[in-house]
């Protein structure tokens, strides 16, 4: 029931921010939800949804985030998992900027009850044309972690991203996501995979894979947590 109320609390925001950027200009941003349910021999649901909310005006681009991803079988959760991230870049070159972000994981099932972490560095533009865009970033902050066992950890990390877009057609596009935080205590890392092929106007079809893993987690805790999902889009 939590999961169902986070969803539908997400979706709500969704849309106020759907609304607001149909008025204007500088605002971008697209909406996600999957669902599949399953019943015979096991009664099985997933839930899949996020939003992408960005402004972009001048020499300056922000970028708001969240996703919520939930299972359960036979009435018993599996996954619960929830993320929102901001990030801000402010362009110095054509290809050079920098930039600050703010990132807030929690995993239900995971060695980590949550992890938030802050970072500044520097990005790269490498490719940006029709087909392909391929962004950098390198950058340093810190990482506040709560463990299942009490435990908080609290260190410096580094942080390297990369960000991926291939078109595969007018209709079809592949995008790689990919970020490592290393610590003293642990290295974080999170990659998300996914392909979009458009099948009416603004609403695509999304098949994407997501992997979380932590180096180092309490005995007994799996140390990589993997995410398939089937959703729809809709850009604006």
């Amino acid at each position: 029931m939590r999961m169902i109320l986070a969803v539908g609390l997400l979706v709500g925001q969704v849309l106020c921010a759907v609304a607001l950027a149909q008025d204007d200009g500088p605002w971008s941003g697209k909406v996600t939800l999957g669902y599949l349910a399953t019943s015979g021999n096991s009664d099985n649901a997933n839930v899949n949804a996020g939003f992408a909310l960005g402004y972009d005006r001048e020499r300056w681009h922000h970028k708001l985030d969240a996703t919520a991803i939930g299972a359960t079988t036979n009435n018993q959760t599996t996954a619960e998992a929830y993320s929102l991230g901001y990030e801000a870049q402010y362009d110095f070159s054509e290809f050079n900027y920098v930039f600050g972000l703010v990132d807030w994981n929690k995993d239900k099932f995971s060695g980590y009850d949550q992890q938030i972490s802050e970072a500044i560095g520097y990005g790269r533009r490498v490719l940006n044309n029709e087909r392909h865009v391929l962004n950098l970033e390198l950058g340093a902050g810190a990482r506040q972690s709560d463990l299942r066992n009490g435990i908080s950890q609290n260190e410096g990390v580094i942080r390297g991203g990369l960000d991926y877009a291939w078109k595969l057609s007018e209709t079809a596009k592949f995008t790689q996501d990919l970020t490592v935080e290393s610590g003293a205590d642990n290295t974080y890392l999170e990659s998300v995979t996914a392909l979009r092929a458009r099948i009416l106007a603004d609403i695509a079809l999304v098949a994407s894979y997501t992997i979380k893993q932590n180096s180092d987690v309490p005995l007994g805790s799996e140390k990589t947590d993997t995410f398939t999902a089937l959703s729809l889009e809709y850009a604006f």
